[in-house]
C-alpha cells in the first residue's frame, strides 16, 4: 500500500501542456484509488468539477504529497506554502529547465507509479527567510528557495550597501546589488551573474555581487547557517528593492538593515530513483556527455 493517500495537484496556468498533463495525472491517480485535491485554478485546467477543491495555500496541510505541474517557477511559487507543513513534493516538468520539476510528462505514469510504491529518494532543500531588523524586533518580509536579491528596482543605477556575515564586516560596495543564493538557486540567477554551481546537498550560501564598481569583487561561499546582514546606504536615494525568487517583496529605506537566514524547515523534494544532479546539469546546461555510453 502506498504511504500517500491524499495527493494535491497544482498546475501553472499559461504553460504549454499543463492542462493536458493535469488531466492525465487526475485519471492516473483516480485509478490508484487515492484521494485527489486541487486548488480552483488547477481543477479548472483539469476539467475536474467533482474533485475536492481547496485554496492553494491550504493544500499541503490536507495532503500527504503535493504534485506540481509546470516549470521550476511553479515549484518556487508553491514552496512557501508547502514547507511549513513538511509535506513532500514532486514536480512534473512543463517548463524550460526542470531542475526542480524533473519528471518528464511522457514518463508520468511510470515514474509516479514507482513513487507511490515507495521507490524514490527525498532531497532536503533549505529556504531563506528575509527579515527587517527594527528596534522593537524583526519583521519577516519574505522567503526564498532560490535567492534573495538586493537590486535598484526600476532605475538602472548603482546602489550602495554594506555586507556583514555573522556580524563581521565583509565589505561596502557600490554595484547593481547582491544575490544571496541557496545551492538550489546556484543554477539560476546566481549562475547567470557568474556565481558557482553548488551541489544541492551542501549547507552553504553564495553571495554574488551584481556588476560591482570594482575589478576584484568576486562571489563568496559561506556556511548555510550564517546570518547575512545588508545595510542600505544612508545616502542612497533610489530606495533599493528586495526580491525573493524573482518576486518583488520590499522597498528599502536608507540605513535599514536586512537579515537573511536559513529557514529551519526544508523543502522535501522527491525524485525518482534514477535522478542524478549531474545528469540534470548535462541536460539543462549543455555539459558534455561521456565518450563511451555508460550508466552514471
Amino acid at each position: 500500500m502506498s504511504q500517500f493517500h491524499r495527493i494535491g495537484i497544482v498546475g501553472r496556468p499559461g504553460h504549454s501542456g499543463v492542462a493536458e498533463t493535469c488531466q492525465r495525472l487526475l485519471e492516473f491517480l483516480t485509478e490508484q484509488s487515492v484521494s485527489v485535491i486541487m486548488d480552483e485554478t488547477t481543477a479548472a485546467l483539469a476539467d475536474a468539477a467533482d474533485s475536492e477543491v481547496l485554496a492553494r495555500e491550504q493544500l499541503a496541510s490536507n495532503c500527504d504529497l503535493v504534485i506540481v505541474v509546470g516549470g521550476d517557477g511553479s515549484m518556487l511559487n508553491m514552496a512557501k506554502f508547502i514547507v511549513p507543513d513538511q509535506v513532500p513534493v514532486i514536480g512534473i516538468n512543463r517548463g524550460k529547465l526542470g531542475f526542480l520539476t524533473d519528471v518528464l510528462p511522457e514518463e508520468l505514469e511510470a515514474q509516479l507509479a514507482a513513487v507511490l510504491a515507495g521507490e524514490y529518494t527525498v532531497e532536503n532543500r533549505f529556504m531563506l527567510d528575509v527579515t527587517l531588523a527594527q528596534s522593537g524586533g524583526e519583521e519577516q518580509i519574505g522567503a526564498a528557495l532560490n535567492d534573495v536579491v538586493l537590486h535598484p528596482g526600476k532605475a538602472a543605477q548603482m546602489i550602495e550597501f554594506e555586507l556583514f556575515v555573522n556580524d563581521r564586516f565583509v565589505y561596502s560596495q557600490v554595484s547593481d546589488g547582491l544575490i544571496v543564493a541557496t545551492p538550489t538557486g546556484s543554477t539560476a540567477y546566481a549562475l547567470s551573474a557568474g556565481g558557482p554551481i553548488m551541489h544541492p546537498d551542501l549547507n552553504a550560501i553564495v553571495l554574488v555581487p551584481m556588476y560591482p564598481h570594482s575589478l576584484n569583487s568576486r562571489p563568496i561561499v559561506v556556511d548555510g547557517d550564517c546570518e547575512i546582514r545588508l545595510v542600505i546606504g544612508n545616502r542612497d536615494s533610489l530606495s533599493p528593492q528586495i526580491s525573493c525568487d524573482g518576486e518583488a517583496g520590499y522597498t528599502t529605506q536608507p540605513g535599514e538593515e536586512i537579515l537573511v537566514t536559513k529557514n529551519a524547515s526544508p523543502l522535501q523534494l522527491i525524485h525518482p530513483l534514477n535522478h542524478s544532479f549531474y545528469q540534470a546539469c548535462r541536460s539543462k546546461l549543455g555539459w558534455g556527455s561521456r565518450l563511451v555510453n555508460l550508466d552514471d
